[in-house]
């Protein structure tokens, strides 16, 4: 026979602390004292239901029965509250949840109600074990947390300019994390690169049919299977503070690395053609390439079409007034713009401090700037490879 004590401890553990009769015997038996079985713990506790004063121990001990019995009537009006979260849970689809967003459930209404850890872990059906083993996680920092520094790190490295492409690129070196995480956390803080923006007007250097137009041996298809096999180039404008300058670059489509470029105050015939004597003293023996351009006036003139036939350099010309015809040669400017002169002040900024400037990101460009069609290396770095 146990002591009345024990009998009380018994049923306050199944009554108050919503133990099973189980529950309750092994957390006795843990504990050294006096330990009744399961069986027993589940027969006192339907005499106490039945209303038998000898459940709770003898002589007096109705006292002790009706204080749990009301105890029993309040939790049952507090736990209201937990079944109508517990109908919410199984209409969304208990079975669905992880084991992590259960025991996030049972965390938060514990904090917030203050439920029996007992009753929460029956209501969402997570075990104790994975419970105690999972609630440690909750504290620590999440992949966003470590994640978020990184790409801000990252994105301020590639000077405000990159996409999530190439900041995950430099966070992936770091940490384990997906393109999707990246691009969540870039629009999340508002990472957007500084070239976001209206672009100003096109600068056309067209000035009419000066001479017959050569065939466009390219068509839209801008792939060379070696260097120095299909070159574009273009001409673009610059406003600047108080001034203009124009900038001319040739690019060889097998890597898009600039084989040369030029810029000048003025937008005359010698910008482009020593744009074109410096590409040409790059080419090895044997080497002609095709030289892709727009119909602009410097590619009309005598002086560009006397470098190309003294070389035996073949000329290739886009349509009229279509730019995706020469969208190779706009894409580089495309880059330059973005990266190194839209979005940016250049009060003040004279002409040699901005052309030094361009020249830099040309060298970042052809020697750092990793691309993802080149296996994420720098044209340099592609083409020592291809050797």
């Amino acid at each position: 026979m146990f002591k009345a004590e024990t009998r009380r401890l018994a049923l306050r553990l199944v009554l108050e602390e919503g133990m099973t009769p189980l529950e309750a015997a092994e957390w006795m038996s843990a504990r050294g004292g006096p330990a009744p079985s399961a069986s027993s713990v589940r027969h006192w506790r339907g005499e106490w239901r039945r209303g038998k004063t000898g459940a709770a121990g003898a002589d007096g001990a109705r006292g002790d029965v009706e204080e749990l019995r009301a105890r029993c009537e309040r939790l049952e009006f507090e736990n209201r509250p937990l079944r109508v979260q517990n109908d919410i849970l199984k209409d969304a689809g208990p079975r669905d949840l992880t084991n992590m967003e259960k025991t996030r459930a049972v965390r938060v209404m514990r904090e917030r109600h203050g439920y029996r850890l007992a009753r929460l872990f029956a209501a969402v059906g997570l075990a104790r074990a994975t419970y105690h083993r999972l609630a440690p996680r909750l504290d620590a920092p999440s992949r966003v947390d470590l994640a978020t520094p990184l790409v801000h790190e990252a994105f301020e490295r590639l000077g405000r300019v990159a996409g999530y492409r190439r900041v995950h690129r430099l966070v992936r070196a770091r940490m384990r994390v997906g393109e999707r995480l990246v691009r969540m956390i870039m629009r999340r803080d508002g990472l957007v690169p500084i070239y976001m923006g209206k672009a100003p007007k096109a600068y056309s250097s067209y000035k009419g049919e000066l001479s017959r137009a050569p065939e466009n041996l390219v068509a839209r298809d801008f792939h060379a299977a070696r260097p120095n096999m299909l070159w574009v180039t273009d001409v673009t404008q610059f406003t600047m503070d108080g001034y203009k300058c124009w900038l001319s670059v040739i690019a060889d489509c097998f890597d898009g690395m600039i084989v040369s470029w030029s810029m000048s105050r003025r937008p005359d015939a010698r910008l482009a053609n020593s744009t074109l004597e410096a590409a040409v003293a790059t080419l090895r023996d044997g080497q002609r390439p095709v030289v892709h351009s727009d119909r602009g006036c410097h590619y009309r003139w005598p002086g560009w079409i006397a470098i190309c036939e003294r070389h035996g350099l073949t000329r290739s010309m886009s349509a009229k007034g279509c730019s995706p015809d020469n969208a190779a040669a706009e894409g580089v400017f495309g880059r330059l713009k973005n990266e190194a002169f839209h979005g940016r002040d250049w009060t003040g900024v004279p002409y040699k401090r901005f052309k030094r400037h361009i020249g830099d990101w040309i060298s970042y460009h052809n020697r750092k700037r990793e691309k993802q069609s080149l296996g994420w290396k720098s044209p340099v770095q592609y083409r020592k490879a291809w050797d």
